[in-house]
């Protein structure tokens, strides 16, 4: 007994000195340092998660084991912090109590539509996507996990193993949009159609209780409807409310003007329909008109994302004769566009055009920082808009980081990543509904 006493006090700093002060003081210091450790249940779950993965062979799970380890043994927001009154708490985000839901995200991209969802209230968890580039953004302003995974490979199981069942689960995603625009449609068809019946398909063997899936309203044309109509079989099938909205997302606090086809689905609760905001409508100038002024192809040194794209002499002279609102037929003739003369482009007006002040912006493309590409014209400065002012257009917070420091910025590359986003403010509200439609659930005691 005496040998095993012994053993115990050599565990802690100064355990062999007796109760030499300077023992007692280096016990003292130990015993803090167990105080601070991270919360054991997370601690306990987290583990549980990384031998779970560790039985598995396959590479990429060793990958993700090790992703959550790091986590947890780097995280700061999950240690026990001390307050005035000796008592321990932890932080508001690992809160479960401050959690109303947890979130899985497929086809997450750069996280707007999880950030969303997070400034609802949601804890988001993991995220997948193929473009791996996106994970800097995806888990700096999301606090969650991305996964360079194909959503075609999925298995159901690796979905559900995120979700702790403690809190209403999630399934979120944004397919991809291209196969169902116009212009897509003129041409070959693109095989990434499938992905939205993939998408119903593992939601339906995960069951969250809730589904929600953001497109473009021509979805609902598409193939005749029956790709839509397939969507949402699937789930009806397995016992899901299914509800879809054609959202204006200038209703809901977004300065832009951009139509989106809304889908979300309940496994128990009956669905409240998305809420529009009682603020009145942003504005260009309200979004965008305290940003530092740029010169084209200036960039702020201060926010490399506020860059805006060099304009040519010819181009140059072409914003300088353009008004806000206005389109090419303002100009002199000498500096219209050769196809732009001709009868057949005469119907296309809205190019190389200059946004207005005090209305919401057009849609934003993936090429929206190009003068010539759209209304992408500066209100007043001689310049296409930068690319922080397209994505505060997409509701995206100001601070919003897409690259880590110091990386050279892409046009093309983060306006594709700005004009693919789900509106940051639309996601919110899909997530207040949800939360809204749980709600209602709980009061009225049908909750599972």
């Amino acid at each position: 007994m005496r040998g095993t006493r012994t053993r115990r006090r050599a565990s802690l700093p100064g355990a062999g000195r007796g109760n030499h002060p300077a023992g007692v003081a280096e016990r003292r210091d130990g015993f803090r340092k167990l105080l601070n450790r991270p919360d054991r249940r997370e601690e306990l779950r987290l583990r549980n998660r990384l031998r779970q993965y560790s039985h598995n062979s396959c590479s990429y799970e060793a990958n993700n084991a090790i992703q959550y380890r790091d986590r947890f043994t780097s995280s700061k927001s999950m240690t026990i912090k001390k307050s005035p009154k000796k008592s321990s708490r932890r932080s508001i985000a690992r809160s479960p109590k401050n959690i109303l839901a947890e979130v899985v995200d497929l086809f997450c991209g750069v996280g707007s539509l999880s950030h969303g969802l997070k400034r609802a209230g949601f804890r988001v968890i993991a995220g997948y996507d193929t473009d791996t580039r996106c994970k800097h953004a995806f888990e700096t302003n999301n606090d969650a996990v991305f996964f360079p995974r194909d959503v075609a490979k999925l298995k159901a199981k690796e979905i559900k193993a995120h979700f702790s069942g403690k809190v209403p689960s999630v399934l979120a995603g944004c397919a991809p949009c291209q196969p169902f625009s116009t212009y897509k449609q003129r041409y070959d068809e693109d095989p990434q159609w499938g992905l939205v019946t993939t998408f119903a398909n593992l939601a339906s063997k995960v069951r969250p209780d809730f589904v929600t899936m953001e497109n473009v309203p021509a979805l609902l044309r598409y193939k005749g409807g029956r790709v839509f109509r397939e969507f949402c079989a699937i789930l009806e099938e397995v016992g899901y409310e299914v509800h879809s909205t054609l959202a204006n997302c200038e209703d809901f606090g977004v300065p832009q003007k951009r139509r989106r086809l809304v889908i979300i689905a309940s496994k128990n609760a009956k669905l409240s329909p998305l809420s529009p905001s009682k603020a009145t409508i942003r504005t260009v100038r309200d979004a965008i008109a305290n940003l530092p002024t740029l010169k084209a192809g200036q960039t702020d040194p201060n926010d490399p994302l506020h860059t805006s794209s060099a304009l040519e002499p010819l181009n140059m002279k072409r914003i300088k004769a353009s008004r806000p609102g206005g389109t090419w037929r303002d100009w002199p003739l000498e500096l219209r566009a050769a196809c732009h003369r001709r009868k057949s482009g005469k119907t296309y007006p809205g190019v190389y055009a200059r946004m207005r002040w005090d209305q919401p912006s057009p849609t934003m493309t993936t090429q929206c920082y190009g003068y010539g590409n759209g209304r992408f014209g500066h209100p007043e400065q001689h310049r296409g808009i930068s690319l922080r002012e397209a994505a505060i257009l997409q509701s995206f917070p100001r601070a919003y980081q897409f690259l880590p420091r110091g990386e050279v910025v892409s046009f093309k590359e983060v306006g594709r990543w700005i004009g693919n986003a789900v509106p940051v403010k639309l996601a919110e509200a899909i997530g207040e509904a949800i939360i809204k439609s749980h709600n209602s659930e709980t009061r009225n005691g049908t909750h599972s």
